[in-house]
């Protein structure tokens, strides 16, 4: 079970995004062009502090891929309640487990991000995380704990779209929005893990750009490498 701690709260100030940057879909370089907006900060220069160290890959499974992932989990999850309270306090409304063992097709899956997201060789958390957060469900700011996953953290998010805000630790004023759509991927690396708190938005905060992105249920498959 992934060990998480709060590292402080951040002031939500604006919802709305000065700055939207539009990615590739398929390469964490930043760009001009317009194949895929899903990042927005408060300026340029922390926009440019995560270059390389976010990516979000839309529609990275396929309708069936999802379904077939979420007939996996559900059964398992479908025999937990919901928990409205953390054991640090880092999430609300939420329930958890860890799979080990997956069919021929999740696990053909999971190696397309294993794939993607970490260096070749790399030696990977074993069980696979999985997080369902209710509809009224967040995640607060917070840091991974470094003694129990390594530089990268790449999540499958089934269900619904949602907004991940990134915050430095040391300027609470700025901000980094990422836009997870339902079926997309995505990777946080190096600084982007251990210099910023992440947290998924609640639904009534859950705007991008300006615009309203409802929050629904929300599934992530998520894989971690181990720490160095």
């Amino acid at each position: 079970m992934t060990l998480i701690r709060v590292v402080k709260q951040v002031q939500r100030k604006s919802l709305q995004c000065p700055l939207l940057c539009r990615f590739s879909s398929d390469s964490s370089a930043l760009r001009k062009g317009p194949e895929c907006k899903w990042l927005c900060g408060s300026s340029q220069e922390i926009v440019s502090a995560v270059r390389g160290q976010v990516e979000v890959r839309q529609n990275f499974i396929s309708e069936e891929e999802e379904n077939v992932l979420f007939k996996e989990v559900e059964p398992g999850l479908r025999k937990k309640r919901y928990e409205f309270d953390h054991w640090d306090d880092a999430i609300h409304g939420y329930r958890e487990t860890e799979r080990l063992q997956w069919g021929v097709m999740g696990e053909s899956i999971l190696r397309r991000v294993r794939v993607v997201a970490f260096p070749e060789g790399s030696q990977l958390l074993g069980p696979v995380h999985v997080l369902d957060l209710d509809k009224e469900g967040y995640i607060k700011p917070h840091i991974d704990s470094v003694k129990f996953c390594g530089s990268t953290i790449a999540g499958l998010s089934l269900l619904s779209d949602s907004i991940m805000r990134l915050v430095p630790e040391n300027n609470s004023t700025d901000w980094v929005d990422l836009l997870l759509s339902r079926r997309s991927l995505y990777i946080l690396r190096d600084d982007a893990r251990f210099k910023f708190t992440h947290e998924i938005l609640k639904d009534e905060d859950s705007f991008f750009s300006g615009q309203k992105v409802p929050r629904h249920r929300r599934i992530s498959v998520i894989c971690r490498n181990l720490p160095v």
